[in-house]
Parts: C-alpha cells; structure tokens; sequence
C-alpha cells in the first residue's frame, strides 16, 4: 500500500515537513509495512519558502530587512534545489505578526522589507521569483516594495510622495526610470489565493483592513487612496489593473506586482502543487493525506486541502483530511472531493497547550484514524 502525505503547516506550531512527519509515524504505527511518500504543501501564504524548500532539498537565506513599523526584523527568503529560483514570502518581511498589536499603524506599515527580500534574491543570481501574498500587516498597495526597488512615487509638483498610505491621495506619477534593471530581466510569479480588486466593497481596504487595525473611518480613507493609486497605475500601464483579479491581495500590493512589475499571477496551491510534482508522487497510491491548522467554510477558497484533494480526485482516489481544529461550516469541503475530515482536538482545549504538544497530538489522531481504517 502506498499513502502520499501531502499537508500544509499547522501555523504557530508545525511546518508542513513536521505535520507530514508526525502523521506517518501515527499511520506507520498501524500499516508499519506501507510505502509513505511526504509532499510537504503551501498555499502561496506563510509557509510557502519553507514547504518549498523542503520539497526541492533548497536553501533558507536569512536577511535582515525594515519590516512592516520601520525597525529591523529577521527575514529570509529560499532558493530552490538545483535551480535559480527564489521564493520570497511577503510576511517574512512585511508580516502582520511582526507588529504588536498596540504598534499598528495601517497608514504606515511599509512594504518596502519585502522589495528588500527581492533585492536580495536578485543579488544571489536568481532569473525567477516566486512571491507568495498572504500574511501582511500593510494597505499600502506595494509602496514601499517599489520604493526599495528604486520606483519614485510624486505628488502633483513632482516631490516625493511620504510614506504614509494617505499620501497617496496625492499620487500624480510614478516614475520607473531607476527601477532595479535586472527585474526586466526576471521572470515573476506571484503566489495569491484571493481575487479581491484593489478597491470598493470587495477591495484591499474593506476586506483585510479590518484584521490589521483599521477603523471604518480609516477604510474609507485608505479606499480613497487605493482609487487614487489605481487611477494612476492606469495611466501608467494602459490597463485597469485595480479592477484585475488579485489586485487587492496583500493590502494592494497584488496591484504593484502586476501593474509595475508585469507579474503573473497563479493560485497559489496550484503554483506549489506543480512545483512540487504532486501529480508524479500520486502514480500507483491507494490513499492521499493533507491537512492543515483549521479546517472552515473559508478552506474552499484556494487552501492546500482543496488544491491536494482536487488533483488526487483526477486520479479517482480517496482523500482524508486532517487539521488541528474544525470549525462550523467546515463540511462544505465534502462537496470539494475530501471524503473524510478528523479534528486533532476535541472539546474543550487549551491553545498554548495545543501548540505546544501539536506534533504528538497529531500522531496520535493519525494512529487513531489508521486503526478505524484497519478496521
């Protein structure tokens, strides 16, 4: 019997490596003779370089940067095994749980660590970045990235722009006459699980401001500067790019990715799924295992279980999915091609006990569920 164990991370507790490793030895304890292939999974958000990194026998490069408040934070970014790809992740840098709560500032938390991220990939010789979205403590539509990437933002006299997010409702040009030369020369790829717009009800502002500390009064005036900005990429770019699928992603920075640097975007669990070459490890399986930390009605929007269950489906196999809670509305994901979803908590818990004790938990609900199947 082959099984492929294909999770994302449990955040704050396991990476996708450590989650795929803690359900075999609870599986192998049952089905001790079964071949076990571990294809540690993303979804483009917090995890990706790690998962990716280790699925291609890659390297973590540490970097100091300016995160999102202006002080300096630990970042890092990954180089694919055997190739000259980076993956850089936006809340390794520019991430909201690099902030205290009390020190968030919507108008000024700065994406500009993140352009430091891709600098530095540039400078270790990489013609391809991976940049997954997701995780950010920023509404400042990539500003600060493309400060940092040598883009001048200016008001109507042709002054620099403050970075403060509300200076961009004075926005009247952005110049890319200075834009690091070697990105032209670079293919980019940028890992996104949203398809929100840059602006309006949907937009960056109204739909991830909130979770960063901004008041109602704060989103109209964030969303009246993310016009403004859209309305100038327009004129730069030829196109509507606020208006274009992912634009709002990341706080708009989807919208600087696209309309200044002609990035492509793909889902990112797709992007990771070929990656990977999940679709090779599936050949000959008789069982697929993914998870992550919480399963709920929001899995089915470009999570890692749905991307794992939607391919391992095109190869008519079965698929259990495991996660460290589950939420109300979590059994919509049924109708995604998971036939069987297991909590590894039950009732009433403690969550500092939960993560601390994360990995021996889920062994254990991964032995329990291969003695059910033994069954």
């Amino acid at each position: 019997m082959k099984i492929v164990i294909a999770p994302d991370s449990f955040k704050g507790s396991l990476t996708a490596t450590e989650a795929a490793d803690a359900i075999e030895i609870g599986f192998r304890a049952v089905y001790p003779d079964a071949e076990y292939v571990k294809v540690p999974m993303a979804d483009g958000g917090e995890g990706t370089v790690q998962s990716l990194v280790d699925a291609t026998s890659g390297t973590i490069i540490n970097q100091s940067v300016i995160g999102p408040m202006g002080d300096m934070v630990p970042g890092f970014f990954g180089i694919l095994g055997g190739s000259r790809t980076a993956v850089v992740e936006m809340a390794a840098a520019s991430g909201i749980h690099l902030v205290k709560p009390e020190e968030r500032n919507i108008y000024l938390a700065s994406s500009f660590g993140t352009g430091q991220l891709i600098n530095a990939a540039l400078d270790h010789g990489c013609d391809k970045l991976i940049i997954g979205l997701g995780g950010s403590a920023t509404n400042d539509g990539g500003m600060g990235m493309m400060k940092a990437l040598g883009a001048q933002f200016l008001g109507q006299g042709g002054a620099p722009l403050a970075p403060d997010v509300r200076a961009l409702l004075q926005l009247a040009k952005i110049d890319l006459q200075y834009l690091v030369p070697r990105l032209s020369k670079t293919e980019i790829v940028v890992a996104c699980d949203v398809n929100n717009p840059l602006c309006g009800e949907n937009g960056a502002s109204r739909i991830f401001g909130p979770q960063k500390g901004a008041t109602e009064d704060d989103i109209v005036v964030l969303d009246k500067a993310l016009a403004r900005y859209g309305d100038v990429l327009a004129i730069n770019t030829g196109r509507n790019i606020a208006v274009e699928p992912g634009a709002g992603a990341a706080g708009g920075m989807g919208a600087a990715l696209i309309g200044l640097i002609d990035a492509v975007v793909k889902p990112g669990v797709d992007l990771v799924i070929e990656i990977v070459d999940l679709a090779k490890s599936l050949v000959d399986t008789n069982l697929v295992i993914t998870g992550e930390g919480r399963i709920d009605s929001q899995t089915i929007h470009g999570k890692t279980p749905i991307g794992v269950a939607k391919i391992a489906k095109s190869h008519n196999l079965p698929v259990i999915c495991i996660a460290g809670s589950v939420e109300d509305g979590a059994d919509i994901i049924h109708q995604m091609g998971i036939d069987e979803i297991y909590s590894v908590i039950e009732g009433d818990y403690d969550l500092t006990e939960a993560l601390i004790e994360a990995g021996h938990k889920l062994t254990q609900a991964a032995q329990k569920i291969a003695k059910s199947l033994n069954l």
